[in-house]
């Protein structure tokens, strides 16, 4: 078991042994879909990757008789627009008060409590509130997403100043350095990756309230392409969909781990 423990796998390995369990799920969503399509052609709960294939040529290629819109670009569109939006205000957001309420004891007495307590509110709780103060646009659903990922950016980060070692912020002190230089010089460098990777961290809680502000007020996007879908059974088209936002939230975080890399690569040496 020692042995066990300390095992690395090589770089091939650990890709074949990455793809495994989905190549197994894969089988086991082959093996059931033909069960129930033999037993029923008209099944429509685990569709084949025909019907599947029809689905994404006709949302992606075919443009809508209705709007003349091709659905899947113009909701994919839409959603990354209110996900990139409100993401761009939570990371500045939080870096500021992760900032100021890590580095300065007096701002963190006035503002800590009040992150706190924004953390601990249900975010999905009070979109009743955000659709009657901000009405059903954009504003709310981007709304949405600051409210729920900016407090646990905010506080990842004031945990990572509040472990910076005290000697730094001496040793600045020492060589005449005043409050913002220690700020802008010492303390910011070394939380800037640490917000790159609070925002990958938060990337899954801002698709769930951006797929749950599109599913109740919104006429595009793919959580609303999703629910619309929920009511005529048409899993060929949500099946897709849900795999296509997975796909988006994958090439979301390899981008951003790969800036990180790239800025600052002393920050991943292990």
């Amino acid at each position: 078991m020692r042995k066990l423990i300390n095992y690395q796998p090589q770089r091939l390995s650990r890709s074949l042994l990455g793809v495994l369990p989905l190549l197994l799920l894969l089988l086991v969503y082959l093996i059931a879909s033909d069960a129930r399509l033999t037993a029923n052609a008209a099944d429509k709960l685990l569709p084949g990757f025909n019907s599947m294939g029809d689905a994404i040529y006709r949302m992606a290629l075919q443009p809508d008789p209705r709007t003349g819109l091709y659905l899947l670009w113009a909701d994919t569109l839409a959603s990354l627009t209110r996900l990139l939006s409100a993401m761009a205000i939570s990371a500045l957001a939080g870096l500021l008060f992760g900032l100021f309420c890590g580095a300065l004891p007096l701002v963190r007495a006035a503002l800590s409590p009040l992150v706190m307590l924004a953390a601990l509110i249900p975010p999905l709780a009070i979109l009743p509130i955000l659709f009657i103060c901000f009405g059903l646009g954009e504003l709310s659903k981007v709304m949405l997403i600051v409210i729920g990922v900016t407090p646990f950016i905010a506080r990842d980060l004031q945990q990572r100043v509040e472990s910076i070692p005290p000697e730094q912020l001496i040793k600045a002190q020492t060589l005449s350095a005043h409050s913002a230089q220690i700020l802008w010089r010492v303390i910011l460098p070394q939380i800037l990756p640490r917000l790159l990777e609070a925002v990958r961290l938060s990337l899954g809680s801002a698709w769930l309230f951006l797929i749950a502000a599109e599913a109740i007020a919104s006429t595009e996007g793919v959580g609303y392409r999703i629910f619309l879908m929920r009511r005529y059974l048409a899993m060929d088209v949500i099946l897709p969909y849900v795999a296509w936002i997975t796909l988006l939230a994958f090439a979301l975080d390899a981008v951003l781990r790969g800036a990180s890399r790239r800025c600052w690569p002393w920050y991943h040496v292990k």
